[in-house]
């Protein structure tokens, strides 16, 4: 309606003189309206969208211009385009007095709009108990419960709107509490899908079912959970809604709040019992829902309420199946340092791994083969860190920056791109226990004569995280690795270049 009002205004389709009427009434200027009918003016001309002078004058609540129109012949249930009489209007911008001087004048009182609006229903959706009170009260056979286009009555348009007041009226007169609109909404619905929480804090103390659900099979707490609506999620959950109530499509109030990324909702919900591991009809997650929106913080919670870290969705992907399709580096970071299974593959029978190399995502390709290396490494070290521990402190897979490790940084990069041959990086990645999964994924990026380079310092990049995190001296470990593939020469001189690097310290951490 905020819309149409504001098309409404504008004068296009009028003559000028017309257009000068328009605004006169807008602006309660008698005198310049007694010119204008002087000069012959069409005091019925209507703009674009069906407006005419009286419904601007009753729109902005001027007594005296309405009552000058009305006396000079203006059709008194004249409609706009949308069906917007005066005396709708006048209950929509709140103007008693003109809606008595429109009945009194004649108009129809149970007029409605295109979309089934009444009086009672313009009222109530902007709060105008007044108004409601005089319908009720003085005009004869207004029904209290009458449905607009949408199935929806007066107390289905206040709690929608956030009108307290006029909610509490309407109750008072009797309204049905019960009813729903078309799609199924009860009031409770359409309060909690806005986060009115003083309605919602209502409609539960005059005992609306808290599990009703509408036609697509969503509970008040799905509603409220789908906008994003913390508090109103908190009050129903508090007064007793069933935190895993699922849809149709077996969508929980987590699923919602995974799509919105909604932190404060999945906190609620899961403090009240909600099962974070819960699928819809298409095997789909809450955990999913938050690494494909790229929501960090949610997934960190889910990770916290113990999710299925590796649940499969109706393609069989894992959610990091998921953060490799979308490049999700922080997600992926989460789920790797809390332990997934890599070996698990999609409907199409890829890894994540593969996901992340066909899509061209590099850092996710070496932030999964270090983390793939780790779990090897970690598994044959049973006084580390378990791997499906989520705390998982101090440890990433994200690219080194530390200012410790850029001297060896420089010599690794010197190494790849100026000694070793096309071949060597490879010879090396066999020596240091690198699969051929790994290799794959690793040469996928980048082609030409030249890229073997490239390829050969990611893999010592990812290399140098291993050494670290097994605690070895990388300057003893990289020229142990050169004199395995014959290049004794080249491991003596890198070493000299490497031999001012501390001892990586021997405990369980990783770079």
């Amino acid at each position: 309606m905020e819309d149409e009002e504001e098309l409404a205004w504008e004068t296009q389709g009028l003559l000028p003189l017309e257009s000068q009427l328009h605004e006169a009434a807008h602006q309660n200027h008698l005198g310049r309206m007694q010119e204008l009918m002087e000069r012959g003016v069409n005091i019925s001309a209507r703009n674009h969208v069906g407006r005419v002078a009286l419904h601007w004058a009753a729109g902005a609540g001027h007594e005296q211009a309405v009552r000058w129109l009305l006396d000079h012949g203006a059709a008194v249930d004249d409609g706009d385009a949308f069906g917007m009489t005066a005396l709708l209007l006048s209950a929509w911008f709140g103007h008693l007095r003109i809606i008595q001087i429109l009945v009194n004048s004649g108009a129809k009182v149970h007029c409605e709009n295109k979309d089934g609006l009444t009086l009672l229903h313009c009222a109530a959706q902007k709060g105008h108990v007044p108004i409601l009170a005089f319908a009720m009260e003085d005009l004869e056979g207004v029904a209290l419960d009458r449905a607009d286009k949408l199935g929806r009555t007066a107390f289905h348009r206040a709690a929608e709107h956030g009108q307290l007041d006029a909610l509490d009226f309407l109750v008072g007169s009797g309204c049905d509490h019960s009813v729903k609109d078309k799609e199924g909404n009860t009031a409770l619905h359409l309060a909690a899908s806005r986060g009115h929480v003083a309605v919602l804090q209502r409609l539960v103390d005059i005992g609306l079912d808290l599990e009703e659900q509408n036609e697509e099979g969503l509970t008040a707490l799905h509603a409220a959970a789908e906008g994003g609506h913390p508090a109103g999620v908190r009050l129903l959950l508090g007064a007793g809604s069933s935190a895993n109530a699922l849809t149709q499509k077996k969508l929980s109030c987590l699923h919602y709040a995974a799509i919105h990324g909604s932190e404060d909702i999945v906190q609620a919900v899961i403090q009240a019992g909600g099962c974070p591991n819960v699928a819809d009809h298409q095997g789909t997650s809450p955990m999913h829902l938050a690494v494909k929106h790229n929501f960090p913080a949610l997934v960190r919670l889910l990770i916290e309420a113990r999710s299925d870290l590796d649940a499969t969705d109706g393609r069989l992907q894992t959610p990091l199946h998921l953060a490799a399709e979308h490049n999700g580096q922080d997600v992926a970071e989460m789920l790797l340092v809390a332990g997934v299974d890599l070996s698990l593959r999609d409907k199409q029978g890829k890894t994540a791994l593969e996901v992340a190399a066909r899509s061209n995502h590099i850092s996710l390709v070496d932030m999964i083969i270090k983390a793939d290396r780790f779990y090897r490494w970690q598994k044959d070290h049973l006084s580390c860190r378990d791997p499906r521990d989520p705390s998982g402190k101090g440890l990433t897979f994200k690219q080194d920056h530390r200012q410790e490790t850029q001297q060896l940084r420089s010599v690794l990069w010197r190494l790849a791109s100026s000694h070793l041959q096309p071949h060597d990086w490879k010879r090396l990645a066999s020596a240091w226990e690198f699969t051929e999964p790994h290799v794959r994924a690793i040469e996928q990026q980048w082609t030409g004569t030249r890229s073997y380079q490239e390829h050969g310092h990611r893999m010592l990049l990812i290399w140098l995280h291993g050494v670290a995190a097994a605690g070895e001296n990388p300057g003893k470990a990289l020229f142990e690795g050169l004199v395995a593939i014959g290049k004794r020469d080249l491991a003596e001189n890198i070493r000299k270049k490497a031999n001012g690097e501390p001892r990586a310290s021997r405990r369980c951490t990783a770079m």
